[in-house]
């Protein structure tokens, strides 16, 4: 678990002049294991199912108090943003988090 990763969310923020645009909140700022897509079995298994085709990293890293991570949040790190596409608990036991996420191409963040 060495990669830096933040959990971000986008909400509407409004600015001085009192126009909305859309801001990224930092949830949480942890450390994660990364795995990108490879041509193991594991990934093959994950990629067979049409829903996970498009997923290009596994993300897993311990889990944060008082934060339910879904898909409607994003990740950030230094090779760039990924979309959550799922987010479920590992084994059951409330211990560590494992994400599927695709990059985000053409993202500057």
């Amino acid at each position: 678990m060495s990669t830096p990763i933040n959990i971000i969310s986008t909400e509407p923020v409004k600015d001085a002049e009192g126009f909305v645009t859309t801001g990224d909140r930092i949830l949480a700022s942890v450390k994660a294991y990364k795995e990108v897509r490879n041509t193991t079995a594991k990934w093959e298994r994950i990629i067979g199912n049409a829903a996970f085709s498009s997923v290009t990293a596994m993300f897993r890293f311990r889990k944060i108090p008082d934060l339910a991570v879904t898909s409607s949040h994003f990740i950030s790190e230094e090779d760039g943003r990924y979309n959550i596409v799922s987010a479920e608990d590992v084994r059951g036991r409330g211990m560590y988090v494992e994400v599927l996420a695709e990059k985000l191409e053409g993202t500057v963040r």
